[in-house]
């Protein structure tokens, strides 16, 4: 698969390192050559250097590594090139005190799509530490890490879910793009309670297998608890 990275930051480098080692045609786009040229070295493989247009026009899949704002930017201006692609956005829009700062508007998925309305955007990848990423593989207690993934489009979807086995994860169903923004809620949450309370946000929901509670219930009678 040929991917297109926008940016050269933490995510764009932990994100791609597993990307160039599974066998994928990796350009990284940004507007400092010589922090693409670092990059593209760093990764090895298949890796190569490139504008932000150079990168978006090589990608069939296309991650914008950008922090919130800047991302739908980008896309604004590359948005002719982006049209029919695959775009991954990864950003978290938190601002101080754990704050979002979509809250009560698009999300900052929505945002990239309403940027370049003709891509196929997908939400992935938000709910971690750039050093998560950098785990060769992602896996806790002998489980991988679980994504969501929220997007619209069936194909785009499955390419999405292709690139996070092949990040050593296992991808979760997360509905549809307007569901992107429960997930930045999520991070937000997420990082209030790990960062801001020191506190283990995994503690905080039961198992699967108790999630209706510990109650001996045919499989339709748990499901009408819910309804």
């Amino acid at each position: 698969m040929r991917i297109g990275v926008l940016g050269t930051g933490n995510m764009a480098e932990a994100l791609a390192t597993h990307w160039v080692r599974a066998g994928h045609d990796v350009a990284i786009g940004g507007r400092d050559v010589h922090k693409t040229e670092r990059l593209a070295t760093h990764l090895g493989g298949s890796a190569k250097p490139a504008s932000l247009r150079e990168a978006a026009e090589f990608g069939q899949v296309v991650l914008a590594a950008l922090p919130f704002g800047a991302g739908a930017r980008v896309a604004r201006e590359l948005r002719a090139v982006l049209d029919g692609k695959v775009l991954i956005d990864c950003s978290n829009p938190i601002g101080p005190g754990f704050r979002l700062l979509t809250q009560g508007g698009l999300s900052a998925a929505q945002q990239l799509a309403a940027a370049a309305p003709g891509t196929h955007v997908i939400k992935a990848f938000n709910l971690c530490h750039e050093d998560v990423w950098r785990m060769s593989p992602p896996i806790f207690d002998g489980r991988p890490l679980a994504i969501p993934v929220c997007g619209d489009d069936e194909t785009a979807l499955a390419l999405v879910h292709q690139l996070v086995r092949h990040a050593g994860c296992e991808p979760v169903a997360g509905g549809g793009l307007e569901r992107a923004g429960l997930l930045e809620a999520t991070a937000a949450l997420f990082i209030g309670l790990w960062v801001g309370e020191g506190a283990d946000a995994q503690a905080i929901a039961p198992p699967l297998a108790y999630a209706a509670g510990p109650r001996h219930e045919e499989p339709e009678d748990a499901e009408k608890a819910f309804r």
